[in-house]
């Protein structure tokens, strides 16, 4: 075929220029990987998949409705469809003067909406103009009426806000023990905390060290919001480019070391029972966007893999029949007229679900010679299947990753599903889907696994992850 000599001169240089400019990947970079599912390790919590919400949310609308109810078949669908199976109430509202403490019907509603979703509640108690007393009485009827259904109390949200440091919170720790687990009100009250911002995890040092042997502490909870504040963040793409780089793990270590190893020396599992990208509900054109699905799917995996009981993403919403407030850039899904229009963080946590059911399986990099920003992740199941998640958070060279998965016993057939955005645009806000599906309004899904190739002679699968896409693989035996 004879190419025109004027598109070899002026238009195909101007392609490639374009071509680069815009990220456009020309070619594959190869990446190999290894796992040993005959020697799996700790198993992935049960409820490490949660959602954490303003305590505003549980006392009633204006209309009188509760958000949080068992007729809100919507919202109950779609904390079955992602996996939901922690949820925290809390937040600043928690602590706000002009937000009313919930009385016995809102306990009621959040408690019936909790059994019928299945899952367990983290409840934020007052800490601020509060007494030991009254907590103790909303702790009193939590527990008579619904211990099954609680994981576990909080006493004040942040409270490195509202007392001088941790000694002062610790003093007021044990005065609110003392009188909650009164053989009279809650004897078998348990508890977690501190529940501080990032800057003062130390205060979950002095926890972890000074309820070590408290029989009604059993948990360390610590927030983040490893972005930084939304507030600041004015550029949407530097914005994205930042929750996929690879400079962000290194903060997410640093939080480990600074509390994580005194929490599991003190006997505790410890959560980020709050956690989101960016603080100050999110950073527009990034929170909101693809990037914050790929973002959230790595950073659970992140954790799970260093024994994190779960995480909960802060999120919001409003109950039916009152007029919406803004909604938040970070929530994972908003209301809608046909139930709740899930946000691509919502895909993130869909992704984890598929493949997070099991015992983690180390993934070492045999070679990535041109350092792909590629993580992976193994879980083996119950039923013996593998589960690899691979996250190309390519942006600034955008390559593909042609990956090639070595195993160290026999699996048979592969399927894989993708998360992808039109384009691979990390920007998007919409358009999300998940094995070629995206997550309906009223809560359903139908997401589908496509086939891979057989594998290799050598029993290794190889498939190709575009940039700015993730794959969650299936492996059997089968």
């Amino acid at each position: 075929m004879n190419i025109p000599a004027v598109f070899v001169k002026r238009i195909l240089p101007s392609l490639i220029a374009f071509c680069l400019y815009q990220d456009v990947i020309l070619a594959a970079s190869s990446v190999d990987i290894t796992l040993d599912p005959k020697s799996p390790g700790a198993t992935i919590s049960s409820n490490f998949i949660g959602l954490s919400y303003e305590m505003a949310l549980v006392g009633p609308a204006t209309n009188g409705g509760h958000f949080f109810n068992p007729a809100n078949k919507p919202l109950i669908k779609t904390f079955q469809t992602l996996g939901i199976q922690s949820l925290r109430v809390g937040g600043n509202t928690a602590e706000r003067a002009t937000v009313k403490i919930p009385n016995k019907a809102d306990i009621d509603s959040l408690f019936a909406f909790a059994r019928a979703a299945g899952v367990k509640v983290i409840y934020t108690l007052r800490l601020s103009g509060t007494e030991p007393a009254d907590a103790a009485q909303t702790a009193k009827y939590i527990m008579d009426n619904y211990r099954p259904e609680l994981a576990c109390f909080e006493l004040g949200n942040e409270p490195d806000k509202l007392v001088k440091d941790s000694q002062a919170y610790g003093e007021a720790m044990r005065n609110y023990l003392a009188v909650i687990t009164a053989a009279t009100n809650a004897p078998e009250a348990v508890f977690c905390g501190p529940s501080t911002m990032h800057k003062n995890v130390q205060w979950a040092n002095d926890f972890a060290k000074e309820f070590a042997h408290n029989k009604h502490v059993i948990m360390v909870t610590q927030h983040e919001y490893p972005a930084g504040s939304g507030r600041v963040a004015t550029n949407a793409v530097a914005a994205c480019k930042k929750l996929l780089s690879a400079d962000l793990l290194n903060l997410y270590e640093k939080l480990y070391n600074d509390f994580v190893p005194t929490a599991l020396s003190s006997g505790f599992q410890y959560r980020l029972e709050e956690a989101n990208s960016f603080s100050n509900g999110g950073a527009s054109g990034a929170s909101d966007a693809f990037a914050s699905a790929l973002w959230g799917l790595d950073y659970m995996y992140w954790w799970a893999n260093r024994g994190a009981a779960g995480i909960n993403f802060h999120t919001g919403g409003y109950a039916d029949g009152v007029r919406p407030p803004e909604p938040q850039k970070y929530v994972v899904f908003w209301n809608s007229p046909e139930g709740f229009a899930a946000r691509p963080l919502a895909y993130a946590i869909k992704a984890f679900d598929l493949g997070c059911h099991g015992q983690l399986v180390p993934v070492h990099f045999a070679s990535n010679p041109d350092q792909v920003n590629l993580t992976a992740y193994g879980v083996l199941s119950s039923n013996g299947n593998l589960y690899v998640t691979l996250i190309n958070k390519e942006t600034a060279g955008a390559r593909d990753a042609n990956v090639t998965i070595a195993l160290g016993s026999s699996y048979t057939r592969g399927q894989v599903m993708f998360l992808t955005a039109p384009h691979s645009d990390i920007t998007a806000p919409a358009g999300v889907t998940l094995g070629d599906a995206p997550i309906k309004d009223n809560g359903s899904w139908s997401g589908a696994w496509t086939s891979l190739a057989a594998p290799l002679n050598n029993g290794h699968f190889s498939m190709n992850v575009s940039a700015a896409a993730a794959a969650i693989v299936r492996l059997t035996k089968e």
